[in-house]
């Protein structure tokens, strides 16, 4: 095992790794930027260091300074987490030069994978369907991608060949409005990934966004663990998902030949470590490969809750050579988990992003709820990255299980100092169709039911002001409840049973 692992990233994510290192008796070293001194993860970690000034590119995204931090803490190991740099090659190549332990895929795999147009091509070339678009593996100018749109036909996506989240990508519809949005999605790719390259990709109308968590290790054993329900999202930003897919539910034939070609796709680029293959399916439950994310997912929880298997762990175990400790037999799914991303944005102003310190923050738990966070209060929520505050997390035996203590558990979530999305997603827990497991990629753009939230719109703020002194003020009488110390050295009680006796 590792003696000493190095967390290259912030947030819920950094700490959720350094979690799993503990269990397994490893210590683990923090980095941080400027605008991330007073960070959970620096606090968790044995030993933390400073990278640079808040901005990614100055601080997160600078490889040399990671390994050379890692170096001389000697650390023997390097996990990314997701985002960042957990899909770049060159920094897997790096560690390893530096015989530092890459906690991932190998190089070559992130190279084939990693990027989107390459990916297409490799599972392509092994038989695996794959939505219609550039199937070119090289950079294509602005030039070639307005020549080649048309013969894809509208309405498209312009996607980034590096990185994941819905960053450096925009929906098109006409050939007029292309170039301004191709430049778009290339400035977002650069700030996010370092990379500006984008490749072009058929939009399917009415689709369901499914994707199948993986595990190999170096020995040729590759394992699917069933899948992942994420079509709730908002521009392209996943905001909710859950396991296993409503739409898939009870379908096991479907599920396993899904995790079959999930499985063939890591088999073609010889990967190792974890990792996920996202599909579209349509209506008539067809499916093709979207792109393979060679790292770990933000949405991992929801697998772990109904496989029981710790990803982050197997991650480390496999990184140190060691053979993946489960069959595909082994594999059982058990109940129904869902996943709300708290989101510091206001649902009543477009989502827009909210800053601003934590006041205070009251923690939902009971029965078959889980919290991954990296905030507390205190905690300043700065402009520099993503707005995630939380993964909010619950367990049920069955689907309807899980609805109803989600929204138990929404309820009892508060945070205060800024604004979140969790309005939005206890409006989502009563909407009908969530509820029937009826929704696609869209839903949320354009048939999900936002009357509810909007009528909200309208507060007034004086009574708002109100509710909250009398809250505080509960509060605090509530805290105040408690016995004083009494003037003399013993109770009443038995000082009045004392005066009886010298008085009989």
């Amino acid at each position: 095992m590792f003696k000493k692992v190095l967390v290259a990233n912030r947030g819920e994510i950094a700490v959720r790794i350094i979690r799993a290192c503990r269990e397994l008796g490893v210590q683990t070293v923090a980095v941080y930027s400027e605008a991330d001194r007073q960070a959970l993860h620096v606090r968790y970690a044995d030993e933390a260091y400073l990278l640079g000034a808040a901005p990614s590119r100055e601080s997160y995204l600078r490889d040399d300074k990671i390994i050379d931090i890692a170096r001389k803490c000697g650390a023997d190991a390097i996990h990314p987490g997701y985002g960042f740099l957990a899909e770049r090659d060159d920094f897997a190549q790096t560690c390893e030069e530096a015989h530092i332990s890459f906690i991932g895929p190998k190089p070559s795999a992130i190279a084939a994978m990693g990027d989107k147009g390459v990916a297409r091509a490799t599972v392509t070339k092994a038989g695996v369907s794959v939505v219609p678009g550039t199937e070119d593996v090289g950079n294509l100018s602005d030039e070639d991608l307005l020549a080649v749109a048309p013969g894809i036909g509208f309405p498209l996506l312009i996607k980034a060949t590096a990185g994941g989240g819905g960053k450096g990508m925009r929906e098109v519809r006409s050939l007029g409005e292309m170039p301004d949005l191709i430049k778009a999605a290339r400035r977002e790719a650069e700030a996010s990934f370092g990379n500006g390259n984008v490749y072009l990709e058929k939009l399917v109308e009415g689709a369901r966004h499914i994707e199948i968590q993986i595990l190999a290790d170096q020995y040729g054993n590759v394992i699917h663990m069933g899948e992942r329900e994420c079509s709730l999202q908002r521009r392209h930003q996943k905001l909710l998902e859950e396991a296993p897919s409503p739409f898939i539910n009870d379908n096991e034939t479907l599920r396993q030949k899904m995790g079959q070609v999930a499985v063939k796709a890591a088999q073609a680029v010889e990967y190792v470590n974890a990792g996920t293959i996202e599909f579209l399916v349509d209506k008539d439950s067809n499916f093709y490969f979207l792109e393979m994310n060679t790292r770990l997912q933000v949405e991992h929880p929801i697998t772990e809750m109904v496989t029981g298997i710790d990803i982050v762990k197997e991650q480390i175990r496999i990184a140190r050579g060691r053979q993946l400790g489960y069959t595909q037999e082994d594999i059982k799914l058990n109940g129904s988990a869902i996943e709300c991303r708290i989101n510091a944005e206001n649902p009543y102003n477009g989502f827009l992003p909210s800053t601003g310190r934590i006041e205070h923050s009251l923690l939902p738990t009971g029965p078959g709820v889980r919290v991954d966070t990296g905030v507390y209060p205190g905690f300043e929520i700065t402009p520099y990255y993503d707005p995630m505050i939380a993964k909010l997390v619950v367990w049920g035996e069955t689907r309807a299980q899980a609805i109803l203590r989600m929204r138990r558990a929404l309820a009892e979530y508060h945070i205060i100092g800024v604004h979140t999305n969790i309005p939005f997603h206890q409006t989502m827990m009563d909407s009908h169709r969530f509820m029937g497991g009826q929704y696609d990629t869209r839903f949320v753009e354009e048939r999900f039911d936002m009357h509810e939230l909007d009528a909200n719109k309208a507060v007034n703020i004086d009574v708002a002001a109100i509710m909250g002194v009398l809250a505080a003020h509960a509060e605090a009488q509530r805290s105040a409840q408690i016995v004083r110390r009494n003037v003399r050295d013993t109770s009443n009680w038995k000082w009045v049973g004392r005066w009886e006796r010298i008085h009989r």
